[in-house]
């Protein structure tokens, strides 16, 4: 079978399409005939060579997989089953989803909802989890359309963009935090009524409150980017936290929660368990089915978009065509 195979060497890491062994069958895993695959900024930094990622190489990134099972050591899947997979292991250290063929545990397996296809379930993949999971802890804290905009950070990027989207449909005004205008017109596609420049957002740094403008927020930023985000949240409002595209430090006081009241709430989309992730797919594929905006890459371009999502150049939902 082919992968995209990521090694090391003297000058750093290359990655390359490379014939490679089927996957083994172990006891309690399927195999899976994967039809797309999509990219996510964790698959870059794998093929970067980033050890906090991926420890031993060589190495096959792909953090979300969907296709259909074709051999099965499991009581719960059978051959023909339609599936996908996102988190937990997969394209970390475990051979991921840039490759024709998965072998993965059980319970890392999700049954694609009916009618629901494995392109559909690659244009969320893992940002489209990440960012229902944010929206649902959202609206289980009782942020409701009518209490003010909803700040989203990194907007155009792969949660973002879904999170701009799905809030749009649920009726939400959305702030998006920018560094420049360039990504204005995608973004009003999404949905996007307001803008807030970073410079604007960043202005009070050092204070520890300011003018409360926002009912709720998603970020994937941390650092300086929550910091200041935490200051700028109205009264019992919450704040869904995903990411660390900025930093992972976060300094700031203890008053936006005791003279607010917020909420600062974790999202991990990769180790909760099965029965959550099922839940979120299941509304994606219902009542939260959205159009989300993609673009389908073949294998020979795979390395060029790893790059871009590098390189902070990244908008909206890339996904590779795998059959």
């Amino acid at each position: 079978m082919q992968a995209f195979l990521v090694s090391e060497n003297e000058t750093g890491f290359s990655g390359a399409w490379n014939h490679v062994s089927e996957p083994e069958l172990l006891d309690g895993h399927v195999r899976i005939q994967l039809e797309y695959s999509s990219l996510n900024y964790k698959d870059a930094l794998s093929y970067a060579g980033n050890k906090g990622v991926t420890r031993k190489f060589p190495h096959v990134p792909g953090i979300d997989a969907a296709g259909v099972v074709v051999s099965s050591q499991s009581d719960f899947f059978s051959k023909g089953d339609e599936v996908l997979v996102t988190g937990y292991d997969l394209g970390m250290n475990t051979f991921g989803g840039f490759a024709d063929l998965v072998a993965v545990p059980e319970n890392w397996i999700i049954k694609r909802p009916i009618g629901f296809s494995a392109l559909d379930a690659m244009i969320l993949g893992t940002a489209g989890l990440t960012a229902g999971l944010c929206v649902d802890k959202l609206l289980h804290n009782d942020i409701k359309p009518d209490q003010g905009s909803i700040l989203v950070s990194g907007a155009s990027g792969g949660v973002g963009s879904i999170a701009c989207k799905l809030l749009s449909k649920l009726g939400f005004n959305i702030t998006a935090v920018q560094r420049d205008n360039t990504k204005q017109g995608f973004l009003e596609s999404l949905g996007v009524t307001d803008f807030i420049s970073m410079d604007e957002l960043l202005a009070g740094d050092g204070k520890p409150l300011l003018k409360p403008a926002f009912a709720a927020a998603i970020d994937v930023a941390g650092g300086k980017t929550l910091a200041a985000i935490l200051k700028q949240i109205k009264p019992s409002g919450s704040v869904a936290a995903c990411g660390l595209v900025d930093n992972l430090a976060l300094d700031t006081t203890v008053l936006p929660f005791i003279l607010r009241g917020i909420n600062l709430l974790g999202v991990d989309s990769v180790e909760i368990p099965l029965s959550q992730k099922q839940a979120v797919w299941n509304k994606f594929a219902e009542d939260w089915k959205i159009d989300a905006q993609y673009q389908l890459i073949e294998r020979e371009q795979l390395k060029d978009y790893l790059e871009a999502l590098l390189k902070g150049e990244a908008k909206g939902r890339y996904v590779l065509k795998l059959k």
